[in-house]
């Protein structure tokens, strides 16, 4: 058999085990994979390959989820020539990455590729399904980032075109990210739920949502021209607080199991 040519890299501090395994799990039902895990812990890298959970196991000795995610990305083997990564708590939904590589296969000017993303709560419950469709690449730029980075795949040769992630975020690099590869192709929807994003406490996602929106904020303005800067605020403020009110609605949500998108 051929070596797979899609990549998923698992950036983990190896605290949520449990979460950890599901997410493995997730990516060997996603399609034919090769999965990656980076971790400062070096003995969670053993147990995985020794069990043969995982194909390659990368170690981080510096710090931030961006840092380990550029890390891992560029150690991939050279027959991958798509990948993405996936948060240790989220999952990607049965055959979704083959369904992206097919997607990035087929339109071969194209950066990256997205779907329909489902919130989970701790227990894996459903709570709603993000639907907005590829109006989320069109309003990247001036809006909220609705892409859902679970579940994405990105070809390769772009990422190393813009130069990886910006290390300089903690939270929205994903967004930097995007836009950037905007610049080189389009960027693909695909009507179909990818993946599973999980809405919990410990998420660092949810924690530290004020950041996020924040450093969302700060992408966005940098990536304008000159002449738009000095306006940005009339359409920034607005959309950070809506951003941080939806994203307390879900969090709502997530304790009550009643919402439903």
């Amino acid at each position: 058999m051929n070596q797979p040519d899609c990549g998923i890299v698992i950036p983990t501090l190896g605290t949520r085990i449990d979460y950890l395994m599901a997410c493995i799990e997730s990516i060997r039902n996603a399609g034919y994979t090769y999965t990656c895990v980076v971790s400062p812990d070096h003995q969670l890298g053993k147990n995985l390959l020794d069990a043969g959970f995982i194909e390659q196991f990368v170690f981080q000795s510096g710090t931030g989820i961006a840092n380990a995610i550029n890390v891992a990305f560029n150690d991939l083997p050279d027959h991958i020539q798509f990948q993405s990564w996936l948060g240790d708590d989220d999952l990607l939904e049965i055959g979704s990455m083959e369904i992206a590589r097919q997607c990035l296969i087929s339109n071969p000017l194209a950066t990256a590729v997205y779907g329909k993303c489902r919130y989970i709560d701790s227990e894996g419950r459903e709570i709603g399904v993000n639907k907005i469709g590829s109006l989320a690449s069109r309003i990247l730029r001036f809006g909220p980032c609705l892409i859902p980075q679970p579940g994405s795949l990105i070809r390769r040769t772009s990422f190393k075109q813009i130069g990886g992630l910006d290390e300089s975020y903690d939270c929205a690099f994903d967004l930097d990210m995007f836009i950037k590869l905007q610049s080189l192709g389009s960027t693909k929807y695909v009507g179909r739920i990818l993946s599973s994003f999980r809405w919990h406490p410990d998420s660092k996602s949810v924690q530290q949502r004020s950041k996020s929106v924040s450093e969302a904020s700060e992408i966005r303005v940098s990536h304008l021209p000159a002449s738009l800067k000095t306006i940005a605020p009339l359409w920034e403020r607005p959309i950070s607080f809506l951003t941080i009110k939806s994203g307390n609605v879900v969090t709502f949500a997530s304790k009550q199991k009643t919402f439903k998108a």
